[in-house]
């Protein structure tokens, strides 16, 4: 069960954040709504939620899951594939030190971005991405199996679709997943009971599994329900306003 999240407001400038995606600047205001009522929805999960304040000289720093990996008994800090992103690494390591005394941290010439990191009941896989390398993951791994976790590596390079592996897949738990149809072609998932997203809907497959919810982006009513059917009980949050800057419901907050 998690207890607490680590989110980061969005900060004023947080429109001049990279993307790939073709759509009109994020609204401000709207953005500070969402993430507070993405706080509040983290909050109704039984989670204390620690808010974190602007970092304008990071325009992404809201996602902050990117920067570090949390596990029950340690943390590690990562090293962005953007060199934009790389200075927020030590802005949130004192924010996860009040929760962790044990913190690794990916070194050169390893990048890891933690979008690219799914676990499972344990088990991380860790995509090959155009933001994490071989290197970075190898790295990560041995730092898991140190504390007693098993990893393995799935590569999406040649997925131009997906920016991250969570892009793609979420684990609800009890062996099954969310997933697009590239992700499900996969040999890694074969063995995990499969919920497809409809290609009009590729979005909402970065749901998040928060205790006794699923959290999944706001208005997508045939991933709803089929997760419905499932029996997963849903919390839709509206994040159209991050979604705009390559980002989803998992990035914005470190959960455990």
């Amino acid at each position: 069960m998690f207890k607490h999240a680590i989110v980061r407001m969005p900060g004023r400038n947080f429109s001049e954040g990279l993307t790939t995606v073709a759509a009109p600047a994020p609204n401000y205001e709207k953005a500070l709504e969402q993430h507070e009522t993405y706080c509040a929805v983290l909050e109704r999960c039984g989670l204390t939620v620690e808010r974190l304040p602007p970092d304008v000289t990071h325009p992404d720093s809201t996602f902050v899951e990117d920067v570090a990996i949390v596990t029950p008994h340690f943390a590690i800090l990562t090293r962005p594939g953007a060199k934009s992103r790389m200075g927020e690494v030590e802005v949130i390591r004192e924010p996860v030190g009040r929760f962790f005394r044990l913190i690794h941290k990916i070194t050169s010439p390893g990048t890891l971005d933690g979008g690219d990191v799914c676990e499972a009941e344990g088990h991380f896989f860790i995509g090959i991405s155009r933001r994490t390398n071989e290197e970075g993951a190898k790295q990560l791994a041995a730092f898991l199996a140190e504390g007693g976790f098993t990893s393995s590596a799935v590569d999406i390079r040649r997925m131009r679709s997906l920016l991250h592996l969570k892009s793609g897949v979420a684990y609800l738990g009890g062996g099954q997943l969310v997933v697009t149809d590239e992700v499900a072609e996969l040999p890694e998932f074969r063995a995990f009971e499969s919920i497809r997203v409809a290609p009009e809907e590729s979005y909402a497959a970065n749901s998040v599994c928060v205790n006794d919810y699923v959290l999944v982006p706001a208005g997508y009513p045939k991933l709803s329900a089929a997760m419905v059917q499932r029996g997963f009980k849903l919390l839709p949050v509206d994040v159209s306003e991050f979604r705009k800057m390559d980002g989803g419901l998992s990035c914005l907050s470190l959960r455990f």
